[in-house]
């Protein structure tokens, strides 16, 4: 485990955000779905490919909230561009479990 400073960690802008959309990411190499996560007003909705297929089914994702990395640089993922890192917890079968705020939150909360 790398030891990293508290200033390191206040870099990182991890935000709670509302997913509006979820559908199968066909192009992707590995099973995924294309996301539009809502992050409120000041950081709008930002694209995302996850790789939670194992564990969810798209219409049980609208209205989930997740939390997310919001200041990556944009990254291309086939043919789109994934603006936020949904963030989510590796079990040992590989499948990967959500992040999310167990009570409700405002979109664009900052954990902290």
């Amino acid at each position: 485990m790398k030891i990293i400073s508290w200033h390191d960690f206040e870099q990182v802008e991890l935000r709670v955000g509302t997913i509006v959309s979820a559908e199968a990411f066909k192009e992707a190499r590995q099973p995924a779905y294309q996301l539009k996560v809502d992050f409120g007003g000041d950081i709008g909705i930002k694209k995302s490919s996850a790789q939670i297929t194992d564990l969810y089914r798209t219409d049980e994702l609208i209205g989930k909230q997740v939390i997310a990395v919001i200041n990556f640089p944009p990254k291309q993922i086939g043919p789109m561009m994934s603006e936020c890192l949904v963030t989510g917890f590796f079990q040992a079968d590989g499948a990967v479990v959500l992040a999310v705020p167990d009570k409700p939150c405002s979109n664009g909360a900052k954990l902290g």
